[in-house]
């Protein structure tokens, strides 16, 4: 016989366990299930790990360039893996370990460990036990994708999630994929010590971008001695004696390289696959993401879909967004909804890539009439007093409106700047309030103004 709860939520990524502490502190009594790691990837193989250990890289490449400022520090810098991979885990591990002992002190809370699948509408089945609730919650997150490759079922590779366990350096790593996390782990590497090639097959990388920005990018990672293969067509992998070939084309050249290691970074897919879903007559679209509506439900009543099974951000600020319309619509009589949230995200390179709103190609596309400023760093005095002047900031403004459409900031800071822009989108208000408003000096922000004031038609 099944037990009874009141909710069941399934999943402890960025939307689940919060969600289970709102539904418990209501009343409800909440059943809360994890196969493997409590935290989801953003604990456990994504944000936090990622980002401390680009934080050491970083550590690294400022290490190196100490003469730059003055500062002389005798002998050439080393890199220490098993102590990068110690503090990493360390951060995570108090991350992980808060996160599971908190969910099982809370009140009208039952946490179980093991693989949830749907037997019907409102029922899953957990290890030997089966749990019924009128209200589920799927929050099961993605993983690696990992495309047909010639040769790949033969070659030992990587994933993001694999690659957290590296404790050593890799002398050459070869990353399959142009996006954010084949590019964030490709620099990270480098400064380490690897040399590093990634392997792109469209025509250019960050293919979601416009093409200033994934330039300059790729004028970033060459930079630092990072060989970026671009428009390669399908290549094939091999072992090759005791490294990892891959052959390929690059920019139209047939090209080979042989790597030490692997890494498959091609995209994500989520973990929907072995839920049973076609039990609960839950649908799916041919990706395999939940199919929700505005406000997360499903296509069946009583059951939501948060995070990025949905299909919906694939973010860790996404996924808690999701939270945050599922609890105000049930609980606060407040109808939130996912087409009220604004685009936005970071690409945790050095330096950073912050983004909000349309790209100027989506805007181009959409036929609408637009301004257009930009700002090299190099002229940024905060920029150039921290001695980085890599990058350009952009702005987008509707011609009619003077509402802001989009920007990207990519330099020193610009994961941080991008919000106030984000913030007068929120606001809905004319970017000449930005405009005029009085930042701080020195920071990259006061730039933003200045940047506002050469605002042009969008030709």
């Amino acid at each position: 016989m099944a037990k009874q709860y009141d909710a069941i939520v399934i999943g402890t990524g960025q939307a689940g366990p919060s969600l289970a502490a709102r539904l418990s502190e209501e009343g409800l009594k909440t059943a809360i299930i994890e196969r493997k790691l409590f935290g989801g990837t953003c604990v456990n193989t994504g944000c936090t790990p990622t980002k401390a250990m680009v934080a050491s890289a970083r550590a690294a490449y400022l290490a190196r360039r100490a003469a730059d400022f003055g500062v002389l520090i005798g002998g050439p810098v080393s890199i220490d893996m098993k102590k990068v991979k110690e503090r990493k885990d360390a951060i995570v591990g108090r991350s992980k370990q808060g996160l599971e002992s908190g969910l099982g002190t809370m009140k009208n809370m039952t946490v179980y460990r093991g693989h949830a699948r749907f037997t019907g509408r409102d029922t899953v089945h957990v290890g030997d036990e089966s749990l019924q609730a009128e209200k589920i919650f799927i929050n099961v997150g993605g993983r690696a994708f990992i495309p047909p490759i010639g040769g790949l079922e033969d070659v030992d590779y990587l994933t993001n999630s694999s690659i957290m366990d590296v404790d050593f350096l890799p002398e050459h790593l070869v990353i399959l994929g142009g996006g954010y996390v084949a590019l964030e782990f490709g620099q990270m590497f480098r400064r380490f010590g690897s040399r590093v090639t990634i392997v792109q097959r469209n025509g250019r990388i960050l293919s979601r971008e416009d093409d200033d920005i994934a330039e300059a990018i790729t004028g970033i990672l060459k930079n630092e001695g990072i060989d970026v293969c671009i428009d390669t067509g399908a290549y094939r992998v091999e072992n090759r004696n005791g490294g990892i070939f891959v052959r390929m084309r690059c920019e139209a050249e047939p090209h080979e390289v042989v790597g030490s290691h692997l890494l498959v970074a091609t995209g994500r897919r989520p973990n929907t696959d072995d839920l049973g879903l076609d039990k609960a007559g839950i649908e799916t679209d041919e990706r395999g993401y939940i199919r929700i509506d505005d406000q997360l439900r499903t296509s069946v009543e009583g059951v939501w879909a948060l995070g990025d099974c949905n299909g919906r951000g694939a973010f860790t600020h996404t996924s808690y967004n999701d939270f945050e319309i599922v609890a105000a619509n049930l609980f606060d009589n407040d109808s939130r909804r996912v087409s009220d949230r604004i685009l936005n995200f970071g690409l945790y390179i050095d330096p950073p890539l912050g983004r909000v709103g349309m790209t100027e190609q989506e805007i181009r596309a959409s036929g609408r009439k637009a301004l257009i400023a930009t700002r090299p760093m190099r002229r940024v005095a905060r920029a150039v007093e921290k001695g980085e002047t890599q990058g350009f900031m952009k702005a987008l403004v509707d011609a009619e409106t003077k509402r802001f459409l989009g920007a990207a900031i990519l330099g020193v800071g610009g994961d941080e700047v991008v919000h106030s822009i984000l913030e007068a989108m929120y606001a809905d208000v004319p970017y000449t309030v930005l405009q005029r408003a009085v930042h701080n000096h020195p920071t990259v922000t006061e730039l933003v103004p200045t940047m506002l004031q050469d605002l042009m038609p969008l030709e």
